[in-house]
């Protein structure tokens, strides 16, 4: 395709929801009309985090007016276990249950009174026993979830031992809640012959499709995933949709009635699992310069109670422990610890965001070592700083092109954001000020593009071409805000030479597409874009070629290359040599409808599966970045406020520069808040989620957002590997918000003394205990 012919790709068209969303006309699963015969779903769960279980008298709940059925484990007619990875999840707790909130009975009534009713008048006798809780205790206890992951290059010991210098320690980084708008839920719809269709809020309609089809016994065939969109999914709605898919098809493969389960706020957030909380014991080695010569690692995630996706996490974590860093002698490490509480999940990043902050947290305490600027210090250990032989990361994949550039994006970035001056700005003003203290800091990001699972790199596209010259295409990713489905219409567009608004993307759905990946990684445009071109395309040569008849039908030495004459562009189809001529000049859909009564293939359905990847290369490319943050304490509060933000990512050539700005904007905000404010708290001997509801779970507001805030792209990038040579922009950029805390962590350096010893995140409580256990130690 030629330059000129590139309508859509590259322009900041509205998001194709945007109008429906600020009107309200936007449809998520809830806003689905009611069905006559309906009923509400609704769950009890355990009310201990672990126990084993005595009985469950469901008798008095029965005879409630208006309660149609009470279902346990004995209710499932194929299997009542599942899970993404290890199927150890049970959907309804048999004789033990393993965290609070645990599925033990499903409820069906016709009334949200009636429902109520039940949950107060089912009977559950549960023998209580102590839980495992924290990361500390799942260790004491050997409590792990599969075995120990391992990455390692060199002879770490050895090289440790000769490091001029070293330095080791202990970071606590915290979990955090996806907050998506929209919370969990299902409908179910039955078919002929015991089919069902499951509407989920689901970044998988396949593994709902699957999943239901395990739970009932049934075939793949006789289960239908959709989903139009959700509002909102970070990672949530990957695995944890399926419960609440599961418990609507339960009711309805016994009442043959549709069934409806939307999950409260409170029962959102206390049910579903979070970001992995992380205890990363380090110890390294380095240079008088403060180059890395080696570095051990030692992770533990908190996986909950079952696996779900954690070991795939662990494994993202110790590919990122690098993040821009070349790392010479490597050892990491990782173990799941198992504990009694909700299954932790995917979440934007997948375990790349842990790892990142601690070698972050690692240059950074090297820099306060040695009394020198941070900025300086990660410099000399990006990769590509010193020769072009930095370029091999500790997996065994080269990273040639995206190393060379990242000193010259770092060195821009501090240059664009006047980072030296502002630096000595921040050492004036800490020296004056008794109330306040200011820090400022500069990390990187090189986030890895794919499915670290090889097989999960895959999808299908179908488009179809309409007579009118209209499109409508179908792919296995769902839209959950990110803009996806617009992307996707501006490929096709340009595809197919038309305009972006004769084409619609349509709802997601297991009988248009099969056996697709879940919409995750960052890879969703990737895949099910490249997909849709391929698709577009092939339709696009038989067009072209159909219309070389028609135009150079009276040319006497037709040349088989004909087709390559015929232009596409802004839904006309012409002669590229003489497209002035009205014999050789139609449009696009005139071009379809003849081509139809000619018998013309009119739609297509192509595969893709991204290429090259095995163990030593996980990834596709890599997508990079770096954020320069300035932050300010109140000595007295522990209160910190964001100043400013500057933000330089090369995201290859966008296909739309406005969503992928929201992007960066949106995931920045994001991981700013995981750092900074969002903490969650539960019971140290229940394990009750205390911080269960947004009143008692603090993320971003508009308050919190930066007054100085500049977001930029590297100009003329290319990434030709991939799609419209973008790249993925999804997670990389939460990545970005890991600067505020090194910075926060920047300015205690004033205050305290010795190397500050911030947990993540820098709450104003956790910036508090660091100023006064600074105090305390002056005062001794």
């Amino acid at each position: 395709m030629t330059s000129h012919e590139r309508r859509a790709v590259g322009q900041s068209l509205p998001h194709d929801a945007s109008r429906g969303h600020v009107t309200g006309q936007s449809l998520f699963l809830d806003d689905l009309p009611t069905q006559a015969g309906e009923l509400l779903v609704g769950v009890i769960g355990s009310p201990v985090a672990c126990g084993r279980i005595v009985s469950v008298d469901t008798s008095y709940a029965s005879l409630i007016p208006g309660v149609v059925g009470l279902y346990t484990y004995r209710d499932i007619p194929g299997h009542n276990q599942f899970g993404p990875i290890v199927a150890d999840e049970y959907l309804l707790a048999e004789e033990r249950v393993c965290y609070i909130g645990e599925p033990i009975v499903v409820i069906a009534a016709q009334t949200p009174e009636a429902l109520a009713a039940a949950k107060r008048a089912v009977r559950i006798e549960i023998i209580s026993e102590k839980p495992i809780l924290t990361i500390e205790q799942a260790r004491a206890a050997e409590s792990f979830l599969g075995a120990e992951h391992r990455i390692e290059r060199g002879d770490t010991d050895a090289a440790l031992l000769a490091a001029p210098h070293q330095l080791s320690g202990t970071l606590h980084i915290g979990g955090q809640e996806h907050l998506y708008l929209e919370t969990q839920g299902a409908v179910a719809y039955p078919g002929e012959d015991g089919q069902i269709v499951v509407h989920s809020s689901t970044q998988n309609p396949t593994e709902i499709q699957h999943v239901v089809a395990h739970l009932l016994g049934k075939g793949q065939h006789e289960i239908v995933g959709v989903c139009r969109r959700m509002g909102g999914g970070f990672g949530g709605k990957e695995t944890q949709a399926a419960p609440p898919a599961l418990f609507a098809a339960l009711v309805t493969h016994h009442t043959h009635r549709p069934a409806r389960v939307i999950y409260d706020r409170r029962e959102d957030m206390s049910r579903t699992g979070k970001r992995h909380p992380y205890i990363i014991e380090w110890e390294v080695g380095f240079t008088d310069d403060g180059v890395l010569t080696a570095l051990r690692a030692a992770l533990f995630s908190d996986g909950g109670a079952t696996f779900d996706l954690s070991s795939s996490v662990m494994d993202r974590s110790l590919f990122h422990m690098d993040n821009a860093y070349f790392l010479p002698d490597v050892l990491l490490t990782g173990r799941v610890c198992r504990t009694n509480l909700p299954s932790n999940t995917a979440f934007r990043g997948f375990g790349g965001p842990q790892a990142v902050a601690a070698i972050e947290n690692i240059l950074e305490e090297i820099a306060l070592t040695i009394g020198e600027d941070a900025f300086e210090i990660r410099l000399r250990n990006c990769y590509g700083a010193a020769n072009s032989g930095r370029s091999l990361t500790p997996y065994g994949q080269k990273a040639e092109g995206e190393a060379a550039a990242l000193p010259a994006l770092f060195t821009q970035l501090a240059e664009t954001a006047n980072y030296r001056e502002r630096r000595a700005a921040v050492i004036a003003f800490n020296t004056q000020s008794r109330t306040h203290l200011r820090g400022i800091s500069v990390t990187l990001v090189k986030f890895g593009i794919s499915f670290t699972s090889k097989f999960l790199n895959q999808s299908n596209a179908l488009v179809n071409v309409y007579t009118d010259g209209t499109v409508q295409v179908s792919t296995g990713g769902t839209e959950m805000g990110q803009g996806l489905n617009t992307k996707i219409r501006q490929l096709v567009a340009d595809a197919l030479g038309v305009l972006p608004d004769s084409v619609r993307v349509l709802s997601t759905s297991t009988e248009k597409n099969n056996n697709a990946p879940p919409t995750a990684a960052s890879a969703g445009t990737d895949l099910n874009g490249s997909a849709a071109v391929l698709a577009a395309t092939a339709i696009r040569d038989r067009l072209a070629a159909f219309a070389a008849t028609l135009f150079f039908a009276d040319e006497k030495d037709t040349l088989p290359t004909d087709p390559e004459r015929v232009a596409f562009e802004d839904g006309m189809v012409f002669d590229r040599a003489g497209g002035e001529n009205a014999d050789r000049r139609l449009t696009f859909g005139e071009l379809a409808r003849r081509a139809y009564r000619e018998r013309i293939d009119l739609g297509q359905r192509s595969f893709y599966a991204t290429p090259g990847l095995d163990r030593t290369r996980p990834f596709f490319y890599y997508t990079t970045g770096g954020a320069a943050v300035e932050v300010e304490i109140d000595r007295l509060t522990g209160e910190m406020r964001i100043c400013q933000a500057d933000i330089l990512m090369d995201i290859g050539r966008s296909i739309n520069p406005a969503i992928d700005r929201g992007q960066v904007v949106g995931g920045f905000v994001q991981g700013m808040g995981w750092v900074t404010t969002e903490d969650l708290r539960y019971d140290t001997e229940s394990g009750v989620l205390l911080s269960a509801m947004p009143s008692t779970y603090k993320v971003p507001t508009i308050a919190d957002i930066p007054p100085v805030f500049n977001v930029a792209f590297v100009p003329d990038a290319e990434n030709p590997v991939n799609v419209a040579s973008s790249k993925a922009v999804g997670e990389p950029p939460l990545l970005l918000g890991i600067a505020a805390w090194t910075a926060a962590k920047h300015a205690l350096s004033f205050a305290t003394l010795g190397i500050p010893h911030l947990t993540l995140p820098a709450t104003g409580e956790a910036i508090l205990r660091c100023l006064s256990q600074s105090n305390k130690v002056a005062e001794q």
